[in-house]
């Protein structure tokens, strides 16, 4: 086994403004349940809402366990998955390929150990995504970032390429063998799993991403495509708080004309696609295509760190140059291959 890592250490991001944050839904959500309750919300946990109510093509409520509660308007925020969007007729049944899952753990550390493992002073944090052999060729990675007494370690898995694996194949004992790496040991040392969570992720483009609003609904956050693989990064919390505030400021809008048809909806998905959540999504809306190919987790890893095993090793007899040791590992590739994917590149 052997790993790569680049690392980047900006002062810019410990200053003020800040310009990233670690959240733990179970504390958020509460806290934001409290705020909303006293403002006068209706919070109903451990309701399933089962489906739409209607009348003729507009949605007039929702249907849970039986009972139908009435509104105006309904804001679909139901997941990757989201059923109510595909009842609304607002999408159709997507594939595998459109989604992947998330597997997370939560670990309990001191504030005193992150500090010391992870080199950052109290207030700021860390994040590392990892890809290659840990995903055994199918589309994903790992991730681990700092809270400020835990950190959420997890792997991402193309939900196609697993039902490519078939019946045999366990997504957690990629968890295992994940956190059972040398270099994911000396971090979660000592650690405690105080949670574990899995959910669906949506990995679709732009291009299959559903309408958004109808009669009486309108769909954000998950629900409506909105999670984003960068490559680099993964957005989707920003983007699901965004498009929340959106849909408010429609619904406030709708409620001031007395129309909540689809063309009064209409003006949030109108500043969605103003806002930088659907520019960004057009910007890398190639990206999901490309990130299917299974070179980036097999061909290419494995190139780089065989590439700095030479460059390091030092063996009995004399060392090549540097260029030939470069030499060596990039003939090795397959060039027809890797001039397609580096020209690829340039619709990213």
């Amino acid at each position: 086994e052997a790993s790569v890592s680049v690392e980047y250490q900006p002062s810019r991001f410990r200053s003020e403004p800040i310009h990233s944050v670690t959240l733990l839904r179970g504390v958020f959500d509460r806290w934001l349940a409290d705020v909303v309750s006293a403002r006068g919300a209706m919070i109903v946990p451990g309701y399933k809402v089962d489906d739409l109510v209607w009348e003729g093509e507009k949605v007039t409520g929702i249907l849970s366990s039986g009972d139908e509660v009435h509104a105006d308007v309904v804001l679909a925020a139901d997941g990757a998955l989201s059923f109510m969007a595909e009842r609304a007729g607002l999408r159709k049944r997507l594939q595998p390929h459109h989604f992947a899952l998330g597997i997370k753990e939560l670990i309990e550390l001191t504030p005193a150990q992150i500090q010391e493992r992870f080199g950052v002073q109290p207030g700021q944090g860390l994040s590392h995504l990892f890809f290659g052999s840990l995903t055994q060729g199918m589309l994903g990675g790992g991730f681990l970032y700092t809270n400020r007494e835990s950190i959420s370690l997890g792997i991402v898995l193309g939900m196609g390429a697993m039902m490519e694996k078939g019946d045999s194949f366990q997504a957690h004992e990629l968890m295992d063998d994940f956190k059972a790496r040398p270099e994911i040991q000396s971090l979660i040392a000592g650690g405690r799993v105080v949670e574990y969570a899995a959910h669906a992720i949506p990995e679709s483009s732009v291009n299959s991403m559903p309408r958004l609003v109808r009669d009486g609904l309108l769909v954000a956050g998950d629900a409506a495509g909105l999670g984003l693989n960068m490559g680099i990064t993964v957005r989707g919390m920003d983007f699901a708080l965004v498009s929340g505030a959106l849909a408010a400021q429609a619904i406030l809008e709708a409620k001031d004309d007395g129309d909540f048809s689809a063309r009064s909806l209409a003006r949030y998905e109108t500043a969605l696609r103003d806002s930088f959540v659907l520019q960004d999504h057009r910007t890398f809306a190639a990206m999901p295509g490309f990130l299917e190919n299974p070179r980036l987790y097999t061909l290419y890893p494995e190139r780089i760190t065989e590439l700095f095993e030479n460059l390091f090793w030092i063996g009995e007899g004399p060392k090549s140059s540097l260029w030939s040791t470069i030499w060596g590992t990039v003939k090795r590739m397959p060039w027809i291959a890797a001039l397609r994917d580096a020209w690829n590149l340039r619709r990213l």
